[in-house]
């Protein structure tokens, strides 16, 4: 009886993961500080500031989340996710032109620029870097988000000839989102509009 042969199949591994570590931290923070000041207007408010206090918080957690908590960037062998505050674009390897730093992050196709909102460039970290260099002359410092431009454009270029990278660019609206910080700001309106 013959046994049959292993199959070798490609590794599989997870997907990097490329956001800002202060970003979440400060959204983390901004979310206790504006539900500490809602709930003291809910619990201690007279007359229309707990119902407006309630609609300013509907209106503002949503988008406190989307710069804060939801940019991010994966990546895996076949595609680029980038995840900004309002859009979610999916980016085969194959479509992604450049990928370059200035005063922000970008990734560039053949007819597009999309921002990489979870890798902020800092123009201090940059300059720190360099001058960290410059008098350190055995070792090269670079900044940590020019590093992930680095290994985001390494992964580019490897993996640009994979097959299953030649789908089409996807873009999604993020209505989670938009739909009740919308609506928050309405309430809002409409109770300060009685007033």
């Amino acid at each position: 009886m013959t046994s049959p042969k292993p199959q070798t199949a490609r590794p599989q591994y997870a997907d990097r993961v490329f956001r800002s570590p202060m970003g979440v931290l400060g959204g983390v923070l901004l979310l206790g500080l504006g539900g500490w000041m809602a709930g003291n207007a809910v619990l201690q408010g007279t007359g229309r500031a707990p119902w407006l206090a309630l609609a300013a918080a509907i209106a503002l957690a949503p988008l406190v989340i989307a710069f804060t908590l939801r940019p991010v960037v994966y990546a895996s062998d076949a595609r680029m996710l980038v995840r900004n505050p309002f859009r979610t674009i999916t980016i085969p390897w194959a479509h992604i032109t450049e990928l370059r730093s200035g005063y922000s992050n970008e990734v560039l196709t053949d007819g597009a620029k999309y921002q990489l909102w979870s890798i902020p460039v800092s123009l201090r970290a940059r300059k720190k870097a360099t001058h960290r260099t410059s008098r350190q002359l055995q070792g090269y410092h670079r900044a940590s988000t020019d590093q992930y431009m680095e290994e985001l454009r390494q992964l580019a270029e490897r993996n640009a000839v994979n097959g299953g990278a030649k789908d089409e660019i996807a873009i999604r609206w993020a209505y989670e989102i938009i739909a009740p910080a919308a609506a928050g700001m309405i309430i809002f309106a409409v109770l300060l509009a009685k007033a």
